[in-house]
């Protein structure tokens, strides 16, 4: 007797009883005789008395799946036309869609009541949290925001407008919009001896993700003052022994199954957000910065000497403004300005994160807390998305986790929050074994974090006169793990030094400020990885196409020394790491390469080609430039920067690529 299975297919619905009855009563093949099972059917031949055709329906991940397995003593002739029918019918009678949230009055009912018909897991676990008619509220409109801006990509709101002289006194040097990734450049240019100003739509420190880094990168908070190592500890909310990323590979041949990747000094320290941003929001008042919460940015005025910004107090819907030499755009994803810079082009990929801090309520053989999932996977692509796990140990015993996937930007599915938070509080004794109704919920934390596909330095506009971005609504971070936080973290002292020399000698035109970002090439070659890891609208892809993708490169990491898997994660790769484990990838699974080109597209593919060819320009520029350019320049500051600023700037802006290159 043989087995052989004919086909594994994703079903996109949530109602695998459906699938199953459609199976069983209204299908019908083009041969066999149907026998009822169980989970599905079997077809019996007469010319095939001892073989049939068994296909048979579950669910996993809130979506159903099929498969065809024939077994018996000899082969099916027509088994292979039966399949093709069958997957055809399929895809007629369960279409992929893509759910709209619905439009809703809030003056008429709550967000519990208006949502509960679509997602009633959502609102039932909402409101067990102590803030969760606010917070739900946070979700829907962070959702119907990113919507808007992607079904009008060319067509974004107007928030930039020039003007003439403007003689209005400039009250601030700096204005930054954004308190979350703001407040900690705000706080650290503020103790330059900046007059700054934080305006800030929440209430000031409430935080709707937490942050997790490692002890080697939250370093430069300390180097610039803004931290004694004594006020970092005191931010800790713990510190886990080791990291895991691991994919599910039942369904992956042998030789793309892959072991478990430690990573036990990769964002192995919790932080405590909230204290985080309220520690430096003191730091920031103490300096003589100014603090405006619950205020949201309507437009940015700019003449030829500053900014002004009108702005609305949300409690009492009274109008603001305030003037400064320079504005900051710390908004994040959905930050109209961000959105007026790029375009249609603003961003390339997203990632619609969900999860929630859970305080207590987990077995103890559940999750051992010393330990945290980096990446994991439980499950194969469901309803066009891999959804992937992060689970971090907390304070006080708490765990905190997040359910993502990588998307690319599209009008017609611009991917969503409450879509994920259904598929999170349905699945996540999936995950992770639990009794939903004893969780102790404390908060939600959610966003959209971009990713934007650079080709070179200079292909993201950053920056128009006198205004500049940075973290998520620069979108220059790491397409792998790291979210505009570890970027600005990373990248705290290049930005905050190149900010401070351009206000200095008042270099604050579009033409300097756009050398002040976070950009790395060996973070923009990357984004392949990401690229990857998305199911293009539109398509079908095989359910284990990207969990064999991902077991292939992680499994290479998992089996190289530690330190380069470090490195690698951490966006530290050089030219030679990089190449190198591409190469062994490619020969590992050469199938990887055709998946690539037929999820990238051949556009895309032209375009990793011109990032990787920055990324060899850079590698050969860092082999003549390393060695002797940071010592030239730093004996030639005395006369270089009080002649040529504006050459000063860019040198300086490229001796820290040079750094980061190394």
């Amino acid at each position: 007797m043989f087995i052989k299975e004919l086909a594994y297919i994703e079903i996109p619905t949530p109602n695998t009883t459906e699938v199953k009855n459609w199976l069983q009563h209204t299908w019908q093949g083009i041969g066999g005789v149907k026998v009822i099972t169980p989970d599905g059917i079997r077809l019996q031949f007469e010319s095939s008395t001892d073989s049939e055709l068994s296909i048979f329906v579950w669910q996993l991940q809130r979506t159903s799946y099929l498969k065809i397995f024939q077994w018996g003593q000899e082969s099916i002739p027509q088994g292979n036309r039966i399949k093709q029918q069958l997957l055809c019918d399929i895809r007629t009678a369960f279409p992929q869609k893509y759910p709209v949230p619905p439009e809703i009055d809030l003056s008429q009912q709550s967000i519990f009541s208006a949502l509960a018909e679509d997602y009633p897991e959502t609102v039932r676990f909402f409101q067990k949290m102590p803030n969760g008619e606010y917070d739900l509220n946070r979700v829907y409109w962070w959702e119907k925001r990113w919507r808007e801006s992607v079904k009008n990509p060319q067509q974004p709101q107007t928030v930039i407008f020039e003007g003439n002289s403007c003689d209005d006194p400039q009250e601030y040097d700096l204005i930054y919009i954004g308190g979350a990734l703001g407040v900690v450049h705000a706080a650290v240019m503020a103790l330059k001896g900046y007059r700054v100003l934080l305006v800030e739509r929440l209430p000031f420190g409430r935080m709707n993700r937490e942050w997790n880094i490692s002890r080697d990168e939250f370093q430069s908070l300390i180097n610039l003052g803004l931290f004694t190592p004594e006020e970092f500890e005191s931010v800790i909310a713990t510190e886990y022994v080791d990291g895991f990323s691991k994919f599910f590979d039942a369904y992956n041949p042998p030789h793309l199954k892959a072991a478990v990747l430690h990573t036990p000094k990769v964002l192995n320290v919790a932080i405590d957000a909230e204290k985080l941003l309220r520690f430096c929001g003191d730091k920031l008042r103490q300096a003589g910065g100014d603090i405006w919460d619950e205020t949201e940015f309507i437009r940015a005025d700019i003449s030829d000497t500053s900014v002004t910004v009108k702005l609305t107090h949300l409690p009492t819907q009274a109008s603001k403004q305030a003037t400064a030499r320079l504005l900051i755009d710390a908004m994040g994803t959905a930050s109209p300005i961000a959105w007026q810079l790029n375009g249609g082009r603003t961003f390339d990929s997203v990632c619609p994160t969900v999860g929630a801090v859970i305080a207590s309520g987990f077995a103890p053989e559940v999750w051992d807390r010393d330990y945290g999932d980096v990446l994991n996977s439980h499950g194969d692509i469901s309803r066009g998305r891999q959804l992937i796990w992060e689970l971090f140990p907390g304070g006080n015993g708490e765990l905190t986790f997040y359910l993502f996937h990588y998307h690319q930007v599209d009008p017609e599915n611009p991917g969503s929050l409450l879509e994920m938070y259904e598929d999170f509080f349905t699945i996540l004794p999936e995950y992770r074994r639990c009794d939903m109704e004893q969780l102790v919920w404390k908060k939600p934390t959610f966003g959209y974090i971009p990713g934007h596909f650079s080709t070179s330095d200079r292909d993201r506009t950053v920056a128009f006169d006198r205004i500049v971005t940075i973290g998520d609504a620069a979108s220059l971070q790491s397409p792998l793990i790291f979210t505009g936080f570890g970027s600005l973290v990373r990248n705290l002292e290049r930005l905050t030094t190149l900010l401070d020399t351009a206000l200095q000698y008042d270099l604050l035109t579009a033409k300097h400020l756009n050398q002040i970002r976070a950009y790395q090439s060996n973070i923009s070659v990357t984004w392949l990885f990401s690229k990857g890891m998305m199911v293009p609208t539109g398509k079908t892809l095989p359910p284990p196409r990207i969990n064999s993708m991902l077991n292939t490169f992680f499994g290479l990491l998992a089996n190289e020394p530690p330190e380069v898997a470090d490195t690698f994660i951490k966006d530290r790769t050089d030219w030679f790491t990089f190449t190198r484990l591409a190469l062994i990838a490619a020969r590992k699974n050469p199938a990887m390469l055709v998946w690539i080109l037929e999820m990238a597209g051949s556009k895309d593919m032209l375009r990793w080609l011109g990032s990787y060819w920055s990324f060899n320009l850079d590698a050969l520029r860092n082999l003549l430039m390393a060695r002797w350019f940071p010592g030239w320049l730093k004996q030639s500051q005395p006369w270089l920067e009080q002649q040529y600023p504006g050459l000063w700037l860019k040198l300086l802006s490229l001796n820290y690529q040079l750094r980061k290159a190394k």
